[in-house]
């Protein structure tokens, strides 16, 4: 178990012996450890250089264990801070490689993945190896991925990685579907919604992309879908551009207390407002105060900030000036 720490199985048995006894020779090792004296002897002197033992005064010749947390500890700090800075020098290597290889190999950055089972290795792979982000554009119908059969998703929000999901309309009526989205929203997935999605999308850290190129799998036609693999390049700019227009068009999703997801219509102008909240809001816009609202429309300011309220939860808003580019967004004036 410590050869991390660079020791041999013998160094390791006498190390873990003389922890255990203030002091022992190098005969009382050899029988407590069944070692023959000559390996005893050398992992002995190999222990005494690198500083894990030293001899005692006493007789007959024996020796001790130096305290674990100052010979061992910093040992392995040593070494972890050498495999930090050798996986910076790595990384700084493979990205000059990449960079080399792009230009004169367009495989580099396009890899082209035929079969459901191809395409499910390296959706999961992909989001293994994400770190800050993954992006997805979810049609319906799955080609690979079930919905509610991506683990990698929860064990990525775990470690970190913050997930943002726009969901197409249809996506809601296969079966399972709406549980399976407020379980990911509750794990700390940041869904939206929109009414159509052009294609199917996953990237991650926006460093590589998947993206099916032809319909397949169950939810397609009966051919085994193809995929691109689209690596850092212009063309996953282009990808990471079209995921970030759609999500500024597209409604949050809400999960409430029962289950329930709220926006799946993906529909941004389908509210309408009443002409009393239409006004309300006009105010609120213009910068009137809450007590000046309820003054002039004659309401009471418990009843303007609960219309407020009502509204922001309406539009999936946080604050009053989310409210307010929502519901210019939307048409709501």
């Amino acid at each position: 178990m410590l050869e991390a720490a660079g020791l041999t199985s013998a160094e390791e048995a006498v190390y873990r012996l003389l922890v255990m006894v203030p002091a022992a020779s190098a005969d009382e090792i050899a029988r407590q450890c069944a070692l023959v004296p000559a390996d005893v002897g050398q992992a002995l002197a190999s222990l005494e250089a690198k500083g894990l033992a030293s001899a005692t005064d006493r007789s007959p010749r024996s020796f001790a264990a130096a305290p674990p947390d100052v010979a061992l500890l910093p040992h392995l700090q040593r070494q972890t801070d050498a495999l930090d800075r050798a996986r910076v020098a790595v990384t700084g290597l493979v990205e000059t490689y990449r960079h080399t290889r792009r230009r004169s190999d367009p495989d580099q950055l396009i890899e082209v993945i035929t079969g459901a089972e191809a395409l499910r290795q390296n959706l999961r792979r992909i989001q293994d190896g994400a770190r800050h982000e993954m992006l997805w554009f979810c049609k319906a119908h799955y080609v690979a991925m079930p919905s509610g059969s991506n683990q990698a998703e929860f064990d990525a929000l775990d470690r970190g990685v913050r997930y943002r999901v726009v969901y197409e309309r249809a996506f809601f009526d296969d079966p399972g579907a709406v549980d399976n989205v407020a379980q990911g929203v509750r794990a700390g997935e940041t869904a939206r919604a929109v009414p159509h999605l052009p294609l199917r999308l996953a990237v991650a850290d926006r460093t590589i992309a998947i993206c099916p190129l032809v319909p397949g799998g169950p939810g397609g036609s009966s051919e085994e879908p193809t995929t691109a693999l689209v690596r850092d390049s212009n063309l996953l700019e282009a990808l990471v551009a079209l995921f970030e227009r759609y999500w500024e068009d597209a409604v949050p999703l809400h999960v409430n207390e029962s289950g329930t997801v709220n926006g799946t219509d993906g529909d941004s102008g389908g509210h309408e407002l009443s002409a009393m909240d239409r006004q309300l809001l006009s105010l609120l816009v213009a910068g009137v105060a809450d007590k000046a609202i309820a003054s002039q429309m004659g309401l009471s300011r418990r009843t303007v900030q609960r219309r407020i309220q009502a509204m922001m939860a309406s539009a999936g808003a946080t604050t009053r000036m989310q409210l307010a580019w929502h519901a210019a967004r939307r048409n709501w004036m």
